[in-house]
């Protein structure tokens, strides 16, 4: 099993501590899917900086394909992070050389050789995966918490695994959004809710699950290694109830560290 995971990556400096750790949507799915014993490849843009070269080298390190990582004069992407009580909270974003980011078709050639492309909301990737769907490569995609953003009317209609983070608390509300969604094309919608766990529309039937209780150090990372556990379930021809899982079972793994991984 081999996915491509695509677009953003940034640095996550911890203002708190003065440390840097590398991360992005795309990138930690990468890794969390190379954790539990799949094989992945990242796809992005970094800068010609220090930074750019500690990206490239922390991901290598953790086992993931870098041999498509394109690297361009500038600055590689930073997200600000404090850390209060365990829960990260997010500052300004730098995007850097993310901003110059395209997918080519050479690109769209070399995820031919995948079972799988992820990508998520800030990888400028919405408007050429149309082009992905031709060629027969399934589509996992992470709207993160923004539902009324426009790239997700841009997005849907591509994404076979639609995922969704949602605290809102109104469950009639986000189950009738999941089928919305659904209508629109997806085979799964996923929607993880926090501390509530998470819930998953098939077109028939929505199914639930927990959260593994344990210690939280910093949640950095934990929406990215639910949809790595799920995508893993998923390309190994589990059940919905067993991704979902698995999904949980490698978020709680995360959130016991500081930084994505």
């Amino acid at each position: 099993m081999k996915i491509a995971a695509v677009g953003d990556n940034c640095i996550d400096l911890y203002e708190n501590f003065k440390k840097a750790f590398p991360g992005g949507n795309p990138v930690n799915v990468a890794v969390y899917f190379k954790r539990l014993g799949g094989r992945a490849s990242y796809t992005g843009a970094v800068g010609d900086d220090e930074y750019g070269k500690f990206m490239i080298d922390a991901i290598r390190n953790k086992g993931v394909d870098v041999s498509n990582v394109k690297i361009l004069p500038g600055k590689t992407a930073i997200t600000h992070v404090k850390l209060v009580d365990g829960d990260r909270i997010l500052g300004d974003y730098e995007e850097g050389v993310m901003k110059e980011f395209k997918i080519s078709d050479e690109d769209i050639e070399f995820f031919k050789n995948h079972d799988l492309v992820v990508s998520g909301l800030w990888g400028r990737v919405e408007d050429d995966l149309h082009k992905i769907k031709k060629k027969g490569i399934p589509i996992a995609f992470d709207f993160a918490d923004k539902l009324d953003s426009p790239i997700v009317e841009k997005a849907i209609y591509d994404v076979d695994y639609a995922f969704f983070s949602y605290d809102g608390g109104d469950d009639d509300f986000i189950r009738e959004y999941m089928k919305k969604i659904h209508r629109k094309g997806p085979k799964v919608v996923i929607v993880t809710l926090g501390e509530k766990g998470s819930i998953c529309y098939d077109g028939t039937s929505f199914l639930y699950e927990g959260v593994i209780p344990c210690e939280v150090v910093d949640a950095m990372g934990a929406g990215d290694s639910y949809i790595a556990g799920f995508l893993f379930g998923i390309l190994s021809g589990k059940k919905i109830e067993e991704c979902m899982k698995i999904g949980a079972q490698n978020a709680s793994t995360t959130i016991k560290y500081f930084g994505a991984w």
